[in-house]
């Protein structure tokens, strides 16, 4: 897995970039997680951690 770089939009001269991970479909089902779901992420030194935010 690698961290993409994507250019999302140039605004009065300032470039905005967004960050995307390209995860594998059997990690993604290892997890029990499925396109669509909502995620919230915890950024800690050399890892981020996602986890499914659990709708009420």
């Amino acid at each position: 897995m690698k961290i993409l770089k994507e250019r999302s939009r140039i605004y009065k001269g300032q470039e905005y970039y967004k960050f995307k991970v390209n995860l594998p479909e059997v990690k993604l089902d290892a997890a029990k997680l499925k396109e669509g779901d909502e995620l919230e992420c915890i950024a800690e030194k050399n890892q981020l951690i996602l986890r499914k935010i659990e709708k009420s």
